[in-house]
């Protein structure tokens, strides 16, 4: 095969399965119906109910592990929760963590104490963050750490923008947040995958090739591992795109992405020698045994 049927045939492995993008929603609907019967009296199981995160930006890869969900609560309980005179923001986490134990008994509080996690036996873990929307349609949400704060973030916006690049880019932006997920379970690369959106974000607008579609999906690779290479090991943090927030490094990256470099390097020039097997042998040290052989 040539290349665009090579990264056309790996795109297929690296989608979420439908059998587990149906998982996903009937689990998804089962968890937003229970909080809106609670705290919403209806039984809805999509209003007040929101897919953020990776899922939300529709850059998740076969293997993932976390469902992120903001849910709305009504404004009133705001005013409810901060007139606690000590940590109403743990109370309103509580509530909301009784509420989807009456449909999944295994929910905790995260380590972060910022959502509700609901761990599943197949490895998929839901992370709900309940939310109050702003006036500016952004979302304020409880963090009940040291006694308890209120902050805001804006996914909706960080999702908009996101979307839009992404039409803008032949659907390029989504194929290299999706493949470098890949790389970065395949290597153990320590980057969230929060980061490498919002590097692939910045990354795609100037790429020369940004149009095009499969056939140039080994340089996409190439560039954008040469792109993350490079980035200085002493920044701590990038401004998410649509929103500004902080998105903080977990590690250094830029070795493993250098390293990766090399290997795209060698299996494109093995592409043009037309020795097949070292090519697909050096895509595989990136991406590990879903790219085709």
């Amino acid at each position: 095969m040539g290349v665009a049927e090579d990264f056309r045939a790996f795109r297929d492995s690296y989608l979420i399965p439908l059998e587990t993008v149906g998982s996903i929603s009937y689990r998804y609907k089962r968890i937003t119906k229970q909080l809106n019967k609670d705290f919403w009296q209806t039984d809805s199981e999509t209003a007040h109910s929101l897919y953020v995160g990776s899922y939300g930006r529709d850059t998740a890869a076969k293997g993932v592990s976390d469902l992120d969900v903001a849910f709305t609560l009504p404004n009133s309980l705001y005013a409810t929760y901060n007139s606690y005179t000590g940590n109403g923001q743990s109370a309103l986490l509580q509530a909301v963590r009784q509420s989807t134990m009456k449909t999944y008994p295994s929910t905790s509080v995260g380590g972060d104490g910022q959502v509700c996690v609901i761990r599943f036996d197949d490895g998929i873990t839901f992370e709900i963050l309940p939310v109050f929307v702003n006036t500016a349609n952004t979302f304020t949400f409880a963090d009940s750490n040291n006694g308890g704060s209120w902050k805001v973030c804006d996914p909706r916006s960080e999702m908009q923008v996101f979307l839009a690049r992404n039409k803008e880019t032949n659907g390029n932006l989504k194929a290299i947040g999706r493949m470098m997920r890949i790389w970065k379970r395949h290597n153990a690369v320590p980057i969230s995958g929060m980061l490498i959106d919002t590097l692939a974000f910045n990354f795609i607008n100037s790429w020369e090739y940004k149009d095009k579609s499969y056939l140039y999906h080994d340089f996409l690779v190439r560039d954008f591992l040469k792109y993350l290479s490079e980035r200085d090991t002493q920044q701590a943090y990038w401004s998410a795109p649509g929103s500004g927030s902080r998105v903080y490094r977990s590690g250094s990256f830029q070795r493993s992405a250098a390293t990766a470099y090399q290997s795209a390097l060698k299996a494109i020039q093995n592409e043009t020698d037309n020795q097949l097997w070292a090519r697909t042998q050096a895509w595989r040290s990136i991406f590990g045994s879903l790219y085709p052989g």
